[in-house]
C-alpha cells in the first residue's frame, strides 16, 4: 500500500521568528500583583485543609478587581475584572467572605467588578463544561481566573500524568488565548516533602505547570507564605495572620516589610529578565551564545549572568549557563 505522507516539498513549515526579533516583556508590565503573581501567569496556591488557602485567594481576587494593594502591602499594577469559582462554598457563604474583605480594605462591593461563577457542579474533563468557562471568560474578559479547589473542578485521577496534562494543558490554552492569569487551588500531601513543590497532592506535572506557586503552612496561629517564581526571585517568605477587626482578612506580620517589597527590584532588570528567558529553554547556553543572541556587550552580559548567580537564579556548568535545579 503506498504511504500518505507527504514530500517535504509539499509540507507547509510552522511559522518561525529569529529570537532577537521577540520583543521582552517591559518590567513594568510582568505583574498582576508585585511580586506576588505574573500578569497573564498560571500556578498553584497549595497547603494543608484549614491554612486559609480561599482566604489568600479571595484576598488576591479583591484586591485585582478593585485595584488595591493585595494584604494590605502588595501593589495590584494590572487590576480589571475577576472571574472567581469557589466550589466548597455556597454562593451566600463566598459572598459574606467577599463582604467581610472589602469593609477590610475599605471597598464597596457594588463598586468593583468581581464575579462568581454560578454552577454546583463544575467538571472542566467534559467538554461542554470547558466550552462553558470560555464562553464566560469571554464575556467577562478577567484579568484573573480563580478556581478553588482542583479536586472539584474535573473528575479525574490527581496521580495520572496523562489526566492532569490535559486540564492543566485547557487552563493554559484558556490563559493564552484570553490573556488572563489562572489561579489553581490545591491541597497538599499530609506526609512532609523535601520542598514544598513536592508536597503537592497527586501528579509532579501540576507544580511543573505553573509560572509561579504558593505555598500556606501553619504553625500554632502564624501562616506562612512561600513564593516560587519560574522566571523572578523569589520574595522573602510572608508571615500572615488572620484578623478579625474590623472584619475577617489575613494580615501581614513580617516585622520588616520593607525587605518584601525590596525583593522585587531583583527581576527589574530587562537584560536580567532576557538571559532568564533565553536560559529557560532548559538546554545550557555559553556567554558567546548569550550575546550572540542578545546583540549586548560582553561586559553588560556578564555583569548581568553574575548578578543572576548571586540570587542563585543560574548557574555555569561545563557546557554553559542554566537556570539553577
Amino acid at each position: 500500500m503506498p504511504s500518505s505522507t507527504p514530500t517535504d516539498s509539499s509540507v507547509q513549515p510552522f511559522a518561525t521568528r529569529h529570537v532577537s526579533q521577540i520583543l521582552p516583556v517591559p518590567p513594568q508590565n510582568r505583574w498582576l500583583i508585585e511580586p506576588l503573581w505574573f500578569k497573564g501567569g498560571v500556578g498553584i496556591l497549595g497547603g494543608h485543609a484549614k491554612v486559609c488557602k480561599t482566604h489568600l485567594a479571595a484576598e488576591m481576587a479583591i484586591a485585582v478587581a478593585g485595584g488595591q494593594k493585595a494584604l494590605g502591602i502588595l501593589p495590584v499594577t494590572s487590576s480589571g475584572p475577576v472571574l472567581f469559582y469557589g466550589a466548597e462554598d455556597a454562593l451566600p457563604m463566598l459572598r459574606g467572605r467577599f463582604e467581610d474583605l472589602a469593609n477590610a480594605r475599605d471597598l464597596s462591593l457594588n463598586n468593583i467588578p468581581l464575579f462568581l461563577l454560578d454552577v454546583p457542579v463544575l467538571s472542566l474533563d467534559q467538554q461542554s463544561d470547558l466550552h462553558r468557562l470560555r464562553a464566560a471568560v469571554k464575556d467577562i474578559e478577567p484579568r484573573l481566573l480563580v478556581l478553588d479547589p482542583l479536586v472539584r473542578i474535573a473528575r479525574l485521577d490527581e496521580n495520572s500524568a496523562a489526566d492532569v496534562s490535559g486540564l492543566l494543558g485547557s487552563l493554559r490554552a484558556m490563559q493564552r488565548d484570553f490573556d488572563l492569569a489562572v489561579l489553581l487551588v490545591h491541597h497538599a500531601r499530609k506526609s512532609k516533602a523535601a520542598n514544598p513543590g513536592q508536597a503537592l497532592r497527586g501528579s509532579s506535572d501540576i507544580s511543573a505547570w505553573s509560572d509561579t506557586n504558593l505555598y500556606l503552612s501553619r504553625k500554632k496561629q502564624q501562616l506562612t507564605l512561600q513564593v516560587e517564581h519560574r522566571f523572578a526571585a523569589p520574595p522573602t517568605p510572608l508571615q500572615l495572620k488572620l484578623s478579625t477587626d474590623p472584619a475577617i482578612h489575613l494580615t501581614v506580620i513580617n516585622n520588616d516589610t520593607s525587605n518584601i517589597l525590596a525583593d522585587k527590584d531583583k527581576t527589574l532588570d530587562p537584560l536580567q529578565q532576557q538571559l532568564l528567558d533565553l536560559l529557560s529553554l532548559n538546554r545550557p547556553l555559553s556567554t558567546v551564545a548569550l550575546r550572540s543572541l542578545l546583540h549586548r556587550r560582553k561586559q553588560h552580559v556578564v555583569a548581568a549572568l553574575n548578578n543572576l548567580s548571586d540570587q542563585n537564579l543560574v548557574e555555569r556548568g561545563p557546557e554553559g549557563w542554566r537556570l539553577t535545579s
